[in-house]
This record gives structure tokens, sequence and C-alpha cells, in this order.
């Protein structure tokens, strides 16, 4: 084994970081001769330091400065001379200027092609400084919120005289280059759904007020308050995003629908526009939709092996009726899509009819409803039954027509997918027997109904332990050990001081037995068929959202959130 050359100070520095001790060292300096790589390489494919480990290390081989950074250190001025596409992009931020020197803070210190970069922006000579990626994420967020963003527009906005002035048609091609634009309610409107975007929500509401206008995001599900903007400008803003939209600007007396296609750092999105009179303005919702995002893997989407191998079992049958329930926003297209692209396998023939159809996925026929031209749910299901398909997805069952047309498809050899507005899954079997369809004809078609809720995951930065209330325990966990201990988080920047971030599923799978099956023919109720789902090993929705809440990735209080604990 060679020697541990301790006259490098890399090595020096990888012991006094606690990423391994001599012996250790040299074993994977040993391995790094072997291989041929150095010994930053193996540390990074091998998962053996953490990225302020990587940095500290990156820092010290290259003789540069590592800095603690903290969004107080930084000069405004000298954060802000690096656009913040760039800044947010390649995660780096101008820290102080330093006469013609500017000093970078950045994850990736060599790289020298965005040096070169910044350098012929600024003018500047640029310094690179290591730091701890998280550190950085945080001081942009902090320089480059969306109120600071768009303060400087807001008061050029107050200063103008005619705040209803037409705007020119112009594309929101690249929202990055438009926040840079001179006119202040293109750059507006741009931060705005740039800060949804990198705030990673799935709605805009802009809402007219007496004194302001309101901007909400919708992130994980809860709407949050952004920021004000002056009601002598709602006016402006909105005709400039139905200008975008492609709507009729001079309509304010109904509601109106819109669409949008735009580009965020490097990523397509499409921007679903909705407009809605009230007594003091229009208001404006925009649904992103992330198009580059590789969202329908069903086993990122169902990742506990019970749900994903139920549900895996259920679209294994060649033809038949699945049914997803849950209220609007619980994820119900999502595991459509997920279950549509485990089909896709390029022998079935796939068409889906939607209204509207939200996500472009390849191989598959799409159809958009249009009621005003007669298309609906039942017409469009007539037509795709004479295109030979082998699965069909209805976006949702609404009516009797269309109820009926998918259990003859389900019964004459399609596959049909569909959703349904119910609390459970048993609830599928009666509203569709109030809907009109035969009993033993929906016994014959129905393969399953899978209800499914979302849920915030407890935010992995700023979780912490704690022992639960003895109430909780003996309400929930009835037969857990006194001293069992529970997560939460307490807020942090990761999280936007929640002490949530990101949403995970949990799902209650029915599949139709023999005895449930009986059942559905005698009209039994849905409770009696919920428990015998139980007793032949069916998860509730309440059964799934304790072991999450026990396995820590969520807690008591967003479980009664979103799942009716009095159900069982």
């Amino acid at each position: 084994m060679q020697e541990l050359q301790t006259e490098n100070p890399l090595y020096e520095v990888i012991i006094s970081l606690g990423i391994a001790d001599r012996q250790r060292l040299d074993q994977m300096i040993d391995q790094c001769a072997q291989n041929g790589k150095n010994i930053l390489t193996f540390l990074k494919e091998n998962n053996l330091a953490t990225e302020e480990q990587l940095s500290r290390l990156v820092a010290q081989s290259q003789h540069i400065e590592f800095i603690n950074l903290s969004p107080d250190m930084i000069e405004a001025i000298a954060a802000h001379m690096i656009p913040y596409e760039i800044s947010n992009e390649h995660n780096l931020i101008g820290v102080r200027l330093d006469g013609n020197k500017l000093f970078v803070a950045m994850c990736s210190p060599m790289n020298l092609a965005i040096r070169d970069q910044i350098e012929m922006r600024t003018g500047c000579k640029v310094i690179p400084q290591a730091a701890a990626p998280n550190a950085i994420k945080s001081a942009i967020r902090y320089h480059f919120n969306i109120q600071n963003v768009t303060k400087q527009t807001i008061v050029s906005m107050r200063l103008k005289k005619n705040a209803e002035q037409e705007k020119e048609q112009r594309p929101l091609a690249i929202l990055d280059k438009l926040q840079e634009s001179e006119d202040p309610v293109s750059g507006l409107v741009a931060s705005i759904i740039s800060g949804a975007i990198d705030a990673h929500a799935s709605d805009i509401h802009i809402e007219p007020q007496e004194k302001d206008t309101i901007i909400r995001y919708r992130v994980d599900g809860i709407l949050r308050k952004e920021l004000d903007i002056p009601s002598t400008a709602q006016g402006e803003m909105a005709s400039h995003i139905k200008i975008l939209a492609k709507m009729d600007i001079a309509e304010k007396r109904i509601p109106q629908d819109g669409h949008i296609k735009t580009v965020h750092q490097n990523k397509e999105y499409d921007l679903r526009v909705s407009s809605l009179p009230s007594i003091i303005g229009e208001k404006i919702v925009i649904r992103i939709l992330n198009k580059s995002g590789n969202r329908w893997n069903l086993d990122n989407i169902a990742p506990d092996s019970f749900d994903n191998q139920q549900i895996r079992k259920l679209v294994e049958n060649p033809y038949g009726m699945i049914l997803l329930t849950g209220p609007t926003g619980s994820g119900k297209t999502t595991t459509l899509y997920s279950l549509l692209q485990l089909l896709n396998t390029g022998k079935n023939n796939i068409v889906t009819v939607e209204d509207p159809v939200e996500y472009r996925l390849e191989g598959i026929t799409q159809v958009p409803t249009n009621p005003r031209a007669g298309l609906t749910f039942a017409t469009a299901l007539r037509s795709i039954l004479r295109q030979d398909p082998d699965v069909i997805l209805i976006g949702e069952i609404r009516d009797y027509e269309t109820a009926e047309i998918a259990v003859s498809a389900a019964m004459t050899g399609h596959l049909v997918l569909s959703t349904l507005h119910t609390n459970d899954a048993a609830g599928a079997v009666s509203r569709l027997i109030n809907l009109g369809v035969p009993p033993f004809m929906l016994a014959s078609s129905l393969l399953g109904t899978i209800a499914q809720r979302l849920y915030r995951a407890s935010c992995v930065t700023c979780k912490q332990p704690y022992t639960p209330e003895p109430n909780i325990k003996k309400t929930l966990f009835a037969d857990e050990p006194e001293n069992m201990v529970l997560y939460r988080g307490i807020g942090c920047d990761n999280c936007g001081k929640s002490g949530y971030a990101g949403r995970k599923a949990i799902y209650e799978i029915l599949p139709i037995s023999t005895t449930i099956r009986n059942m559905m023919i005698e009209g039994k109720n849905d409770t009696l068929i919920k428990y015998q789902a139980i007793k032949e090993g069916m998860r509730t929705l309440r059964m799934s959202g304790i072991k999450q809440v026990m396995a820590g990735s969520t807690t008591v209080d967003e479980l009664y959130r979103v799942v009716d604990m009095q159900e069982d």
C-alpha cells in the first residue's frame, strides 16, 4: 500500500473534515491510482462527501478561498451585476466589488466559460470564491426574490401617467430576456411568472382588490401571498397577459380562456390562462404546466412497493375499467398519465379524450373536448371506438351517456381508464350506479378503483424529531410504544419557512374480487364493500397516511388536513 502523502494539504483537509481517517484515505488513494482517477472524482462518484465538503476540497486543490456565505455579507450592487438567470442556472452570486474586481461565490469555481461570460458582461475581472451550494442558493433567493426583482418596475408603473395605454403584441418567448425589458409591464409579468416557476408553483392568482392587486402562488397545494401591485396597474397587466394568451382584451364582461407557450431556464412551459370578471376588475389565474419534466414514471409516483404492485396488477388486465377518485388537485391526472406511459409500449393503440389536454404524450392520440362544436366526452368516445383502440382514457365520467359507453367499451375488450369525484375508492361504485349504470354491468366491467390524496412532505433539510402528545398516540398509534418519535419541519430557506417541501401521494386501492363483485350485484352499500375490501387486505387512505407519518415523511397536522381521519 502506498504511503499517505501527508505533505499534500488536500489530504489533510479530507481528514480534518471527517470524510475519512488516515487508514481509509490510504485505501482510497490506492484505488484512485489503480483506476486512474483523482481523489475528488472518487469522493463524488461514491457519495463519500457532502456538496459543502466537496466545495471546500475543490477550493483547497485550486488555491481558491472558501467562504462561509450568508446573504448579509453580499453587496446588493455586486449581486445584481450578474443577471438572475445566470446566477440561478449556474448557482453563483456576486459578493462584493473592489475596484475593477468582482468577487463571485461559485459552487463550481473552475467553470472558466461562465467566468469569461461574466467578465464580458460586467467589464470586471472575476475573482472566484468557493461556497457551499445551499448557501449560494439561499443568497440568490434572498437577493433575487420577486419583491426585489419587481420593486423598480412597480415604482415605474406608479409614475406612469397613462396606465390604460394599449401594449403592442409581443410573444412571451423567453421569460429571462423579458425580465430585462424596458417595458415595465412586460418585465413585471415576466418576473411574476418566472418567480412562480422558480417557486415550483402550480398556479398564479392575480386578484384585484380595492387598494392593491394581490399576487398569490399555489405551492404544494397551498396558496401563499407573494406581493402587492398598485391597483392602477391591474388593468394594464391583465390586458398584457390576455394579449399574450390570444384572448380578447376588449371583452371584460365574460370569462375567457387562453394559452401561452414560454421558455424559462431552457425549459418549455405551457401556461393556461383564465380570466373572470369581478366588481373590481378581472381576476387572472395562470396554471403552469412543465412540458420538459419527466413526471410519468410510476415508480416515482407510487414508490411504496405495496401500492406499486397493486396498481401494476390492475393495469396488467387486457380489458376492463380502472377508476381514479379524489377531489380536484389530488394528482389523478398525473397517476393516469403514468399508467398510460406504462402501457405505451408501441404495441397498443392508446387514445384519450380530455378536457383539456394538459400534457402531450408521445405515441398517444389525445383528443380535446369541444362542447361548443358538439364534441363532448360521449360523442368523442363513439368516434374513438371506431378507431380500433386497445386503451382508452376518459378525462372524467360526468354523466350517464359517458358512463354507459365507458362500461360497454370495458366489457367488449378495451382497457378503460377514467376519473370520478368521490371521497373514497368504494364510493365510485355507488356513484356510477346513481348515474344509471346497471349493477350487473358495472360488476362485469370494473377491475378496481383507486382513491388518492396529495400530502405535503416534510422538508428533509429542517425536519426534527419530537415526541407526540398522548392524545395523538392514543388516537392514531394505539399499538405503538410509549417512546415513539415523529418528525416535523421547523422551517428554513429551503422550504420557504413552511416546514414542507414537495408533495407525495397516498393511495387506497380497491381491487374488485369475486366477493365484492357479488356484493355489487346484490346492491350492497359502499360501507359494506369497503369493510370487505379491508378484510381482503386493502389499505385505506387513513392507514396509508399513518404509515407515512410513522416513516417521518409528513406530519400529523398534514394528515388531518388531507384525509378524513374518522373514516374507519
